[in-house]
């Protein structure tokens, strides 16, 4: 393994993060909410006030990158970038802000990255069929497989894109949510029938998850460490996507373990999350900080050309 230190950008619909590791150990890992996908299922753009909020968050990355003496980095981008019609302003923005192109991936190569980043903690499972899921702001990924991807499917049922179609009262009306669990449904359904979703050991990635696990957790303020690899329970979920969905957003802002950039969609996270479990009939899932960051990162060929 190689001690030349590797960053890995992975830019979604709600946020921009970055991993700068080193031989196995993590030197960096930032996340910004900065919400690029805010309006794209509606008016099919990027918004410009989203941009610039992603070029501020690039910006500071690019200090971060050229502190460490990072040659060799790799940055994707996923939902909002593959919707957008004006995705050409978002490809000039990271080029003149990070001095590289970003690559506009597949749900299918989402989903794989995911998956590899997820699985790598724990191998000593690998006898183990995994589902993953990983639930981000514009699609959700699932993905089957054991130490290699069997099957995957991506959907548009991320949770800023369900909060924006549905739930625009605050808290939801009764109406707005039976709407939105209705198109969750349909969604999952169609994803776990095509994967073969069901009966294998189900790992949630992403914020909604790990958010609704700190809840479970009754953690004082979010911590990593202790989410990872914590288990949580089909009760809990429905518990807690209940409980979130009669609270208004000051109530759910006063959340211990809530980032300020998720309290408006923190709810719609919840109800995918709660869906996947009741289709899965699962009675647990495995929660993973490791995500599609972990599978960037460890995608690098660091024998290959620098920056």
């Amino acid at each position: 393994m190689t001690r030349e230190p590797v960053a890995a950008i992975d830019c979604g619909t709600n946020s921009i993060r970055l991993l700068i590791t080193a031989a196995g150990h993590d030197l960096v890992r930032e996340m910004r909410i900065v919400r690029l996908g805010r309006g794209v299922d509606r008016t099919g753009r990027l918004d410009p006030a989203a941009l610039e909020r992603t070029r501020a968050a690039l910006a500071d990355y690019r200090r971060l990158i050229d502190d460490h003496h990072v040659t060799r980095v790799r940055m994707v981008a996923t939902s909002a970038t593959r919707d957008a019609e004006n995705a050409s302003d978002f490809h000039n923005m990271v080029m003149a802000t990070l001095g590289q192109p970003a690559e506009v991936i597949t749900g299918e190569q989402e989903a794989a990255l995911s998956f590899v980043g997820a699985v790598a903690g724990l191998s000593h499972h690998h006898h183990r069929s995994y589902l993953v899921v990983d639930i981000g702001g514009g699609s959700t990924e699932f993905v089957r497989g054991t130490d290699l991807v069997e099957r995957s499917m991506s959907v548009d049922i991320g949770c800023v894109r369900m909060t924006e179609r549905h739930l625009h009262s605050d808290p939801p009306t009764p109406g707005e949510l039976e709407a939105a669990v209705a198109d969750i449904g349909r969604a999952v359904g169609q994803a776990l029938s095509y994967v073969d979703g069901k009966e294998h050991h189900l790992v949630g990635l992403a914020g909604s998850v790990t958010t609704v696990a700190g809840i479970a957790l009754d953690l004082p303020h979010y911590d990593a460490n202790r989410i990872h690899h914590s288990i949580l329970t089909a009760e809990a979920v429905e518990e807690i996507a209940a409980r979130l969905s009669t609270l208004d957003h000051e109530q759910r802002a006063a959340i211990p373990v809530m980032h300020p950039g998720r309290v408006d969609v923190i709810i719609a996270g919840a109800l995918v999350l709660r869906e996947i479990m009741r289709q899965t009939k699962a009675p647990e899932i495995i929660v993973s900080e490791h995500d599609i960051l972990d599978g960037i990162a460890s995608s690098i060929n660091t024998d290959g050309p620098k920056r």
